[in-house]
């Protein structure tokens, strides 16, 4: 199956966006509400499934879109095809501070294994699967990391990274210990097991949860230092949980001048 050959340019540092260009006739395939600007010319299409060119008629399509759902994600893509006749381009932009990873699939033997919620976009003909472990272990303790999804093909795919982003290349039987939510994404012969932490203590106590993932060689890992669930369960925390819209940011007496000790000092107005 061929795969459309694109361009493209990462801008931004932070909060990136990636700028694809695309010849007559080429199309970009991206998650749905990924898109930041295109190019007039350029017509947007929701398909259902992963839109690769998929054998099998509606029973492809449709296996397709089973997939997406399983791994939580919406049953439709969007494909943006240049149906002009010079170049044009079209952005997707990250969801959160981290970083946008191309992949090239075709110097991966045509095989990635991500985290489900970080394709971003591809060139049109990448396939869009799930990856199951293969240790039931892994399926009932894995959290994170045990529904991915698989990036199938020859051609480009861009993965979002949280933070900062590390690539390991790992040796044959070197073994690295990482929590879930880091392990972004992992080439097809790299070992993926789930292993317990081991102390009772260290899980109840220790903030890092009763699992790891160990990865072990050879083959090529990326780890991300701000993982989303992270971030959302920090903001989360972080957020008034009685609806306080009075509270000050950062301060100790944000609190009590809201509606507390302060108000009632010198807010009393019915005094003679």
């Amino acid at each position: 199956m061929a795969m459309d050959v694109v361009d493209y340019e990462i801008k931004g540092s932070e909060m990136q966006f990636v700028e694809i260009e695309l010849d007559p006739g080429e199309a970009a395939v991206g998650e749905a509400g990924s898109m930041m600007f295109m190019d007039a010319g350029v017509e947007m299409d929701s398909v259902f499934g992963d839109g690769a060119k998929q054998s099998g008629g509606f029973f492809g399509k449709l296996l397709g879109a089973g997939k997406r759902l399983v791994t939580g994600e919406s049953l439709f893509t969007t494909v943006f095809t240049n149906n002009a006749h010079g170049k044009k381009r079209v952005a997707f932009a990250a969801p959160y501070p981290g970083k946008i990873l191309p992949m090239d699939l075709s110097r991966m033997g045509g095989m990635l294994i991500c985290q489900k919620d970080s394709f971003l976009c591809a060139a049109r003909g990448v396939s869009l699967g799930i990856h199951f472990q293969q240790k039931l272990s892994v399926g009932f303790f894995g959290g994170e990391g045990f529904i991915m999804q698989k990036l199938e093909g020859d051609g480009l795919a861009f993965v979002h990274a949280g933070g900062t982003v590390v690539r390991r290349e790992l040796q044959p039987g070197q073994t690295l210990m990482v929590d879930t939510g880091c392990l972004v994404a992992y080439t097809p012969d790299v070992n993926f097991e789930i292993q317990y932490v081991g102390k009772i203590k260290t899980a109840l106590f220790g903030g890092e949860g009763l699992f790891f993932a160990k990865v072990t060689g050879p083959g090529t890992v990326w780890l991300q230092s701000l993982p989303f669930s992270r971030l959302a369960s920090r903001v989360f925390a972080a957020a008034p949980q009685t609806g306080g819209g009075g509270r000050e940011e950062g301060s100790m007496l944000g609190g009590l001048a809201a509606g507390g000790l302060l108000g009632g000092v010198f807010g009393g107005g019915d005094d003679d």
